[in-house]
């Protein structure tokens, strides 16, 4: 009978030496991280000398005859042979650190057996094994072939370029190997002494010597990695043990068995925590029980206690057991009930939505008196023709335009003159970034001109496109246009002194700075602004969902935004005008006075809607999907964390044990708790170009994040849930999202001109910047058939609405309407006018 103690067991030597391998391997392939990769490798190849030297091992030539490279012929390897290995390891550290991909490192186990059986057939390593289950694909190239594939497949993320990058350190290992194993007939370069023999230098001393010479070069270039520090020794001690005891068992079985023991520890270690679905987080674990079948197999037929080995077995089907018991608890408490936070605001949602569409004009009477109620000024020249044309083309929205009158209403300051002139100086200042647009009214034509630049990005002919069907209504309008993606323009409060020699405003370039302070600055002297489109008190029970898109949009009203937007803490192109300049932008916060217009990137053929390539809902994947690039801010150190793309990211990837709060129902109750369960299963998010970054920042966010190289423009309709987030400015895939059948969910502190007209809740759903309710709405809105209906609703209602208030024709009606503004503003004869703090005019 099996007993299981350990003392009582009979252990072979290379059984053992294969088992501390595994465990060495798995504990370093725990401890290790990208950052500390190349220090624990240096500090790696300084102990292994120590290790061999220490262990005292009789010459290679006195191993018994049992072992497989104890051959007579075998002698010291050439010195040359040396440098190929420590440069081949060298390679191999380097990319891994640099690049951290090891899909193609299961290919290793049948590539070296190919070279084996080349080399000579007394090598091949199914003579010493007994047939098994596993025997197949461990012995035969078909057969490693085939788990080499699957293996691949399953570590594989979609990132094709890092996968092809995986394939130089695999192949820089294989060198390595292959110069270490015997030939047939022919003396062999097994692995060389650790110790000085003849005043060859050892071959941990090579390796250390182009590992610090590539460290060198990588601190030239990026500065010194941050990884570097105490805590590269227990990971280093623990790579050198690995490679100790995988040299061992190689020794007495074969190289193969190394590879099979690091593709184990390679999958045997993937958090199950952190995989976007089951089915990944099981094929990782069949993956790493095929590799232990391997490496059990390999080992010679005389070692005892092989199956013992099997005991490691539970490194990875614990963890997958964990995971799967922690989501069905989590679902247990899940709320069903109409008392969730996120019911209550959908539910008032509608309500202001249904008033706000039955309060708007349906004659021009009507039209002309909300504006003067609303604004306390007439309409401009040319309203009721802008009213025809509005209701000509069936708008839902005719009163809704405060975005415009916000926009336009600081330069009423100014008189028609003053007011052209102060755009010809705005156009004509050293660094402007601005285009200098003319419209024309008879040929519904626009000419856009700049003083260095020759491309307009598409400016032009987005305003053509909109402008064609107005063309004798409107009068010639100049206009300047927002080169940069930034916003551009903070306006003091009033009262402001006016000059009509003075140009009103400062250039300062503010790009690479921190901004918040400048942007802030004339908080304390603003009135209260108005609430959101939500009035209504909802209860959130203790999670900042959001009730108000105003309030939360509000930069004076948060203060800790500052460290958690890459706008306020880094901008990439901040050309900040400070005082009066008309430029129009396509975003803006709520302190700055740029005036808004639809973005022309809506009508670029990257960002159109295509039905073709949408799902219907029950197709689509049940998670939140978001892909993009690190704009945002530019990291010229190490507070790109908090940018909100990065905390985005590191939230969904599960990067950071940390505590998140979720509501959970119990015996009728409903309370806030906490806990560091994260369900990545949810999530499908990644960078796909880490940029906008010093290099050695860049290198950091390389090695923080699971990027990948690439995904499809229309991906996002796989699933459900869909993210849209701010870059440098506002995101051109909002409108493509909010056509399909997915529901976007929207983090934004960026204006649009939209604002007046898209509800949250009812059209999309908000998120607030600290994301905090992320982790508990997407599992309300992905778990609960309360959740997945009330999400299906938003996505119908806000692609319903998408079709009836966000076609071309809309955005022309807006363009219109700002004209109009625009035109009486420059109008010569129009004198200047006081503006009240609140009230107008």
């Amino acid at each position: 009978m099996w007993k299981p103690q350990l003392h009582n067991v009979d252990i072979d030597p290379v059984t053992r030496a294969a088992g501390a391998a595994l465990l060495c391997s798995i504990l370093s392939q725990r401890l290790s991280s990208r950052q500390t990769e190349l220090g624990s490798e240096i500090v790696a190849w300084y102990v292994l000398p120590v290790a061999f030297s220490f262990a005292r091992r009789p010459p290679v030539n006195k191993l018994p005859r049992t072992v497989t490279f104890s051959i007579p012929e075998t002698r010291p390897a050439s010195a040359a042979s040396l440098w190929v290995v420590a440069l081949s390891v060298a390679t191999f550290c380097l990319f891994k650190a640099e690049n951290g991909m090891v899909e193609f490192f299961p290919a290793l186990t049948p590539l070296l057996l190919v070279a084996q059986n080349y080399r000579g057939p007394e090598l091949c390593i199914s003579a010493r094994t007994d047939a098994s289950l596993f025997s197949p694909f461990a012995n035969t190239v078909w057969g490693n072939a085939l788990v080499a594939t699957f293996t691949i497949i399953t570590l594989f993320d979609r990132d094709t370029l890092g996968c092809v990058l995986s394939a130089v350190p695999v192949a820089a290992l294989l060198i390595a190997y292959i110069t270490l194993t015997p030939r047939a007939g022919r003396g062999s370069r097994y692995v060389p002494p650790f110790d000085n023999e003849i005043g060859i230098l050892p071959l941990s001393a090579r390796v250390v010597i182009i590992l610090v010479i590539s460290l060198g070069v990588e601190v030239i270039v990026f500065g010194f990695p941050t990884g570097l520090s105490i805590a590269t020794l227990p990971v280093g001690l623990a790579k050198a043990s690995s490679w100790y005891f995988m040299i061992e068992t190689a020794r007495q079985s074969s190289w193969n068995a190394t590879t099979a023991i690091g593709t184990f520890s390679i999958t045997s270690t993937r958090n199950p925590f952190m995989q976007p679905s089951g089915v990944r987080a099981l094929s990782h674990v069949i993956a790493s029980l095929v590799a232990l079948g391997q490496v059990i197999n390999i080992l010679p037929k005389h070692a005892r206690a092989r199956s013992i080995l099997w005991a490691f077995s539970v490194i990875t089907l614990i963890p997958l057991i964990a995971n799967d018991l922690a989501i069905r608890t989590s679902q247990s408490s899940l709320i069903e009930s109409h008392e969730h936070p996120v019911a209550v605001l959908i539910q008032n949602a509608k309500s202001e939505f249904d008033v706000m569409l039955q309060k708007q004009s349906t004659t021009y009477a009507a039209a002309h008196d909300e504006y003067q109620r609303r604004y306390g000024v007439n309409p401009p020249l040319g309203f009721e023709a802008w009213y025809e044309f509005a209701k000509l083309h069936q708008s839902p929205i005719v009163d809704e335009f405060d975005t415009v009158y916000t926009s336009i209403s600081p330069f009423w300051r100014l008189s028609g003159q003053e007011f052209r002139r102060l755009m010809g100086n705005v156009q004509h200042e050293p660094g402007s970034e601005v285009w200098s647009c003319a419209f024309s009214g008879g040929s519904s034509k626009t000419l856009c001109d700049h003083s260095i630049r020759t491309f307009d990005r598409n400016v032009r002919r987005s305003l053509d496109m909109l402008l064609a069907d107005v063309g004798g209504v409107l009068p010639d309008v100049k206009f300047l246009v927002n080169h940069l993606d930034e916003p551009r323009v903070l306006i003091p409060p009033p009262p402001l002194e006016i000059h009509p020699h003075n140009d009103h405003f400062n250039l300062t370039d503010l790009s690479r700075q921190p901004a918040w302070g400048t942007l802030t600055k004339f908080c304390s002297s603003r009135g209260s602004r108005k609430s959101g489109q939500i009035t209504k008190t909802a209860a959130t029970l203790g999670l900042p969902f959001v009730t108000d898109t105003r309030s939360v949009m509000d930069l004076c009203q948060h203060p800790e935004y500052s460290g958690m937007h890459g706008f306020a803490m880094s901008p990439t192109s901040l050309r900040l005008f400070e005082g009066m300049a008309p430029i129009f932008a396509t975003g803006s916060p709520s302190t700055m006075g740029d005036i808004l217009y639809p973005s022309p990137a809506y009508s670029e053929p990257e960002f159109q809607y295509d039905g073709a390539r949408d799902l219907a809902w029950d197709k689509k994947r049940n998670n939140l999907y978001w892909a993009g690039s690190t704009t945002g801010g530019f990291a010229l150190d190490d507070k790109w964390q908090h940018y909100h793309r990065q905390r985005f990211v590191q939230l969904a990837q599960n990067l950071e044990k940390r505590q998140h709060q979720y509501l959970r129902e119990s015996d009728g109750v409903v309370s806030l708790v906490k806990s560091s369960f994260f369900n990545s299963r949810l999530y499908d998010v990644a960078f796909t170009r880490i940029f906008q970054c010093k290099r050695r920042y860049c290198r950091d966010q390389r090695a923080y994040f699971n990027a990948k190289s690439w995904a499809g423009k229309d991906d996002a309709f796989q699933s459900r849930l869909v993210f849209d987030i701010d870059g440098n400015g506002i995101s051109g895939r909002y409108y493509k999202l909010l056509a399909s059948t997915s529901v976007p969910l929207k983090q934004t502190l960026l204006r649009e001109w939209h604002d007046d007209r898209l509800i949250p809740w009812v059209h999309y759903i908000p998120v607030s910047q600290s994301m905090e309710e992320l982790p508990e709405l997407v599992t309300y809105l992905t778990s609960t058939k309360a959740g997945q209906k009330s999400a299906r609703e938003i996505a119908n209602q806000g692609r319903d609405w998408y079709s009836k208030a966000f076609r071309d024709v809309d955005r022309t009606i807006y363009v219109y309407r700002l004209l109009l503004e625009m035109a009486r503003l420059q109008d010569p004869e129009r004198p200047a006018w006081r503006v009240d703090d609140d009230s107008g005019v």
